[in-house]
């Protein structure tokens, strides 16, 4: 899916794509690029209980999040809530339960200023590219990053550890919190919202070279997903590639270092989405 689009005066150039890989023949992930929202939900619980939980995700931010003009913080929260409440429904109607992972962005406006607001629950990923450099901006909720930030994995080894795809978090699970924070727009710059059938198949150098070579996001996506196939595509692959075409900061070259926090929970201590 290609298109182009945006809210008030940010015009946006994205497209999205999923394949189920090359050994699995269902497909649990789902995916939402509609401006002003971008995400990527990826499902877990087996044939059907998968693709339902991400759907069910997928459909609580169609519902929730929407345009015309800027969402709230709080239509996110809602859209969480609903989330939560869709794929606690989709888990009672099967034996084995049903989960999902969720992370994107949307586009919001911060002190008069079009910021997108960046959040996940899981271990799919989102990534900024701007002038050749590439940054990860969520963390993963997962054993794997545990342990790197206990100092017990090095980051280079996380590919090959066993357990990487362990998730410590996720809609639908005990502990469902989605971190999320503000970033500026800026013009030139751009998003790639993935699963982790595509960061566990491909290293940070060969996103950020297959994002630096490729021209619109259409051969962004589809370049992402042929090179996370031929990379052994064990996974199901979801990519949403998002140009900032205009309307956004002009100055660049700032990623996230000081990015306003956003306020969770007024009872909790912490700067966190919760639902």
């Amino acid at each position: 899916m290609t298109a182009a689009g945006g809210v008030a005066s940010v015009t946006l150039v994205f497209a999205g794509l999923t394949d189920p890989g090359m050994k699995r023949t269902a497909n649990e992930d789902s995916f939402f690029a509609e401006s002003p929202v971008f995400l990527v939900a990826d499902g877990m619980g087996g044939y059907e209980a998968g693709d339902r939980a991400s759907g069910a995700v997928v459909d609580a931010f169609r519902a929730h999040v929407r345009g015309p003009g800027y969402p709230t913080l709080d239509d996110v929260r809602d859209a969480l809530i609903a989330a939560e409440s869709g794929v606690a429904d989709v888990a009672a109607s099967t034996s084995r339960g049903a989960g999902s992972t969720v992370t994107g962005v949307v586009l919001v406006e911060h002190e008069g200023i079009p910021h997108w607001l960046v959040f996940n629950v899981g271990d799919s990923r989102v990534y900024r590219h701007e002038g050749g450099d590439l940054e990860q901006l969520t963390t993963d909720h997962s054993l794997g990053q545990e342990l790197i930030d206990q100092g017990k994995l090095a980051r280079e080894d996380l590919n090959s550890y066993g357990e990487r795809n362990v998730i410590t978090r996720a809609i639908g699970a005990a502990d469902s919190t989605a971190d999320s924070w503000l970033m500026p727009v800026t013009n030139g710059e751009r998003l790639l919202v993935c699963s982790d059938g595509l960061h566990s198949e491909l290293d940070d150098e060969s996103i950020r070279a297959t994002l630096t070579m490729s021209g619109r996001p259409e051969s962004a996506a589809d370049a992402l997903v042929q090179r996370a196939k031929l990379a052994g595509g064990r996974d199901n692959v979801t990519v949403i590639v998002i140009d900032v075409i205009s309307g956004g900061d002009t100055t660049g070259g700032e990623f996230t270092t000081g990015a306003v926090l956003l306020p969770g929970d007024p009872s909790a201590d912490d700067t966190t989405i919760r639902v």
